[in-house]
């Protein structure tokens, strides 16, 4: 009979690369990020995303946060069915939206292969799995980070060329570009 962290180590193998916190770690904090805070939430906060005449809410419990759109809803939602405190947003809004879908699907998976995995054990060891699942993405999440507050901006990047100069003319008109 195998214990609960044996079972854990055999569901991070069954993941393989599409680990949550290894894709936290290497696809969100290696671009540009800005950190998020989530206000305290209640251990099994049910997570939902609304669509209101103000915009897209994630509401966690009793919480509702405003989201500036769908893509960063389904993001922070992955975080907070985790239970997580801060977390790192892309910078970018344009990868916001593949990395939901990537975060989403590897929660997904190691749910079902928990539940592949613990298939024939009872109902209480499994849930104690989940738990200890879900507690050990969080612990990683957090030794990860959230990142700085506010992004960092390169300084030395140009997005403008220098001016044209203009050359006078030999014939003492003006001068010509």
């Amino acid at each position: 009979m195998a214990s609960a962290s044996e079972y854990i180590e055999q569901i991070r193998a069954g993941v393989g690369d599409s680990w949550l916190p290894l894709l936290y770690r290497e696809r969100v904090l290696k671009s540009r990020t800005r950190a998020y805070q989530f206000p305290p939430l209640a251990a099994n906060a049910r997570i939902e995303i609304h669509h209101t005449l103000l915009g897209i809410e994630l509401q966690a419990g009793r919480r509702r946060m405003l989201c500036p759109d769908l893509a960063t809803a389904r993001y922070l939602s992955v975080f907070a069915r985790i239970g997580c405190r801060a977390v790192a947003i892309p910078y970018d809004i344009t990868k916001v939206s593949l990395m939901a879908d990537e975060l989403e699907s590897s929660w997904h998976r190691t749910l079902l292969i928990a539940d592949e995995i613990t298939g024939g054990r009872i109902h209480a060891f499994r849930a104690r799995v989940r738990r200890q699942i879900i507690a050990k993405v969080r612990e990683e999440i957090a030794e990860a980070g959230a990142g700085p507050r506010v992004p960092q901006f390169k300084p030395s990047t140009k997005q403008r060329t220098a001016p044209l100069k203009l050359k006078p003319r030999s014939n003492g008109h003006a001068p010509r570009q």
